[in-house]
């Protein structure tokens, strides 16, 4: 299947069912075979974490947000977050995340990890003056069982309904909430 027989299709074809369409059934076909090939070559861990993506895909996809089903998020939160799928380089499946911003019905969320090994590449004006600049070592966090880690570089705009659950909140007057907006912002310089 090649993407300019898709492409070939055209935008009339938005209210039209994809079965009346010879080249995206093969593609669904196509595709359908590509996953279960994707998923026996996973690790149980990969299916696992791909498959709850996918799970909540389904059932959240089409909510406006969180409130949806009872989560009010708010500036500071430290959530549960299911990113979906992501491309090399990016945070993707279940992991925390700090919410910087709640604007206009989206959370703009920066990831978090308490991989040991990011927390000790991570930047430190202190202990470790010439670590990575786009990590930021968090600590240990109230409501959190590990040390963790901000992947600075990887925040993003996200609907709120991927939002799991909140495990902790940052107070935004704090002043590592302030330090941890202005290394933001130094990414973006």
């Amino acid at each position: 299947m090649e993407l300019t027989d898709l492409k070939s299709i055209g935008k009339k074809a938005y209210d039209d069912e994809a079965i009346k369409y010879p080249v995206l059934r093969e593609a669904i076909e196509d595709y359908i075979v590509n996953v279960k090939n994707e998923y026996r070559a996973m690790n149980a861990k990969q299916a696992r974490d791909s498959l709850l993506s996918e799970y909540n895909y389904q059932m959240r996809a089409k909510l406006k947000s969180s409130r949806s089903f009872g989560l009010d998020i708010a500036d500071g939160d430290i959530c549960y977050i299911d990113y979906g799928k992501a491309y090399i380089s990016e945070v993707g499946y279940q992991h925390f995340g700090l919410v910087l911003k709640v604007y206009c019905g989206k959370a703009f969320v920066i990831p978090m990890t308490s991989n040991a090994v990011n927390y000790e590449l991570a930047y430190d004006p202190i202990s470790n003056p010439t670590g990575l600049r786009h990590l930021m070592r968090l600590g240990k966090m109230d409501g959190l069982y590990k040390y963790s880690v901000l992947f600075l570089n990887d925040g993003k705009f996200i609907n709120t309904a991927r939002i799991i659950d909140i495990k902790a909140h940052l107070d935004v007057g704090s002043e590592l909430f302030k330090q941890i907006f202005e290394r933001f912002i130094d990414c973006l310089r």
